[in-house]
């Protein structure tokens, strides 16, 4: 969905960068690459960044809502540790439906008892990671934040 705003507090653009600037800045308009919806009373809710989805089979398909379907389940079994991150979706090509998801793990979790669980939680098929993978550490930067670009490098190679 495509929300436009306009505010006086927009950002001149990025210092030294006219590349990063044309991308963001046109007519105006900052082009924020958030995904968001709007529900019956109007309000809009932000639901992730274009960089967090995966066109899958046609549809938009959110990481970030798949992570907290699962990490609900992690914790409702007492295997999720507050504080750690330990698991994250990512995204590998897929030659029949674009890209399929993958799930990075450091945590005990069963792929096939995963899957059920999304399943009855109401989660979409497409929406159902295709691979569980087990590594030592959810890679992440200094910022705390995960580091998107490892996590998929990862996906790839496992």
């Amino acid at each position: 969905m495509r929300k436009r705003g306009r505010s006086c507090r927009i950002f001149p653009g990025y210092l030294g960068r006219p590349d990063l600037t044309q991308k963001v800045l046109r007519e105006g308009w900052y082009h924020t690459a958030d995904f968001g919806r709007v529900d019956e009373e109007g309000f809009l809710t932000i639901e992730g960044r274009r960089a967090r989805f995966s066109k899958i089979g046609g549809e938009m398909v959110p990481h970030g809502v798949v992570e907290e379907r699962l990490m609900s389940w992690l914790k409702g079994k007492g295997i999720w540790h507050e504080g750690v991150q330990e698991l994250m979706v990512t995204a590998v090509e897929d030659e029949k439906k674009g890209e399929s998801l993958v799930v990075l793990h450091s945590c005990e979790l069963e792929a096939t008892e995963a899957e059920k669980a999304l399943r009855e939680m109401g989660v979409p098929n497409l929406w159902i990671p295709k691979r569980f993978v087990r590594v030592k550490a959810v890679p992440i930067l200094a910022s705390g934040k995960l580091d998107l670009a490892a996590g998929r490098k990862l996906a790839q190679s496992a």
